[in-house]
């Protein structure tokens, strides 16, 4: 069963009847199971490692071909299980954008909008499911379902964007894989980058 037909069930509830305590139920099931897709993803590139340490030390043709077709394997089951931690954290950021919006709601705030339509949830859906949607795109095509604009709070959602701070995390990972930047030196401008990200806004 998709994400939103768990949330809104059959009857399609509008978000304005979901409780926060369904939504961060359903939040906290989705975090489990992309944590363990992560730990996966990070256990087989382990085991590809030392597949190919392994076939590179080897000098028979056979043995070689036996490994080379594991590695080849597991190449197939990464792919695969990154398809699956991409859905999670599509699910992921589509419930923290609802339960931001029902908070909100409950405090009097207007930020975005609490009817979502059949229609809506089949769109929404279908862009999970699209690998050729990526996280940004996606948090953008979200955010104009819901009515999260540019006038909208931008310190309610920024922990669940990936936007300046996170930007320039995955720039110093880059980096340090380039041999550009030591990690020590990378952590300490992650940390600075994290912080000016959190610091409210000058008047």
């Amino acid at each position: 069963m998709a994400l939103l037909d768990r949330i809104f069930g059959k009857k399609q509830k509008s978000l304005s009847e979901l409780n926060r305590q369904e939504i961060r139920k359903e939040e906290i099931l989705t975090e489990k199971q992309r944590d363990r897709l992560f730990k996966k993803v990070e256990q087989i590139a382990v085991d590809k490692k030392k597949l190919f340490e392994q076939g590179a030390a080897q000098k028979s043709p056979e043995l070689r071909k036996a490994l080379a077709q594991q590695f080849q394997m597991k190449t197939q089951e990464q792919l695969m299980v990154a398809r699956e931690l991409n859905l999670r954290t599509k699910e992921l950021m589509t419930l923290g954008r609802l339960r931001m919006v029902k908070e909100n709601s409950d405090k009097g705030k207007a930020l975005g909008r609490l009817n979502v339509t059949d229609k809506d949830v089949a769109r929404i859906n279908q862009w999970i499911e699209d690998d050729s949607i990526n996280e940004e795109m996606y948090q953008e095509r979200l955010d104009q379902i819901l009515d999260v604009g540019a006038e909208s709070d931008k310190r309610s959602i920024a922990g669940i964007q990936l936007k300046d701070a996170g930007s320039e995390i995955m720039d110093l990972w880059s980096e340090m894989d380039r041999g550009a930047v030591k990690q020590d030196d990378a952590l300490e401008q992650a940390e600075r980058a994290v912080r000016k990200q959190a610091a409210p806004p000058e008047v």
